[in-house]
């Protein structure tokens, strides 16, 4: 079967084992390899998530035409959320030691004591453990995600836009 000729069906039903692959590697280097996810690996997590939920539902209702926009819209809504945040994480990692921000209290804790609005302004303001630089493959985490969010927005927009089937 030709690459480019799957089915938008197929292609999103892809998309959504690459997301499930992504988010169990992430699982795997948590719990395997001992690398404990900072509050911006976490929503990196839960764009991963969104993306997959969208490629599963597209790829089980294989709409035709304009509704497969919807689905497209919410891929690419997760993976534009994903981008923001790996980018925001690089850029964390890219500070010199003496700039970066202290280390903050744990995500469960900032969960249960603050509201959501707080949550994600301390989260996104970053902390000392998000400027930890734990290569994978010659390269950090954060940039292994910016490359998938751009390669799946890519590949759902392409599904959105074949004409047949």
């Amino acid at each position: 079967m030709n690459p480019l000729r799957w089915s938008f069906r197929v292609s999103y039903l892809a998309g959504f084992a690459a997301c499930a692959a992504l988010l169990g590697f992430a699982l795997y280097t948590e719990y395997f390899w001992g690398l404990i996810p900072c509050p911006l690996c976490i929503f990196q997590r839960i764009a991963f998530m969104v993306m997959a939920v969208f490629f599963l539902l597209g790829g089980l209702h294989a709409p035709r035409a304009g509704g497969r926009w919807v689905y497209a819209g919410g891929v690419l809504l997760g993976a534009l959320g994903g981008i923001a945040v790996a980018a925001r994480h690089l850029w964390i990692q890219s500070l010199p030691a003496d700039q970066v921000p202290s280390c903050g209290p744990p995500l469960d804790y900032m969960f249960s004591a603050f509201p959501l609005a707080k949550v994600l302004r301390l989260v996104f303001t970053g902390s000392g453990e998000c400027a930890k630089v734990e290569p994978v493959l010659g390269l950090p985490m954060p940039a292994w995600t910016l490359l998938w969010y751009v390669l799946l927005a890519a590949w759902a927009l392409r599904a959105a836009l074949r004409r047949r089937a």
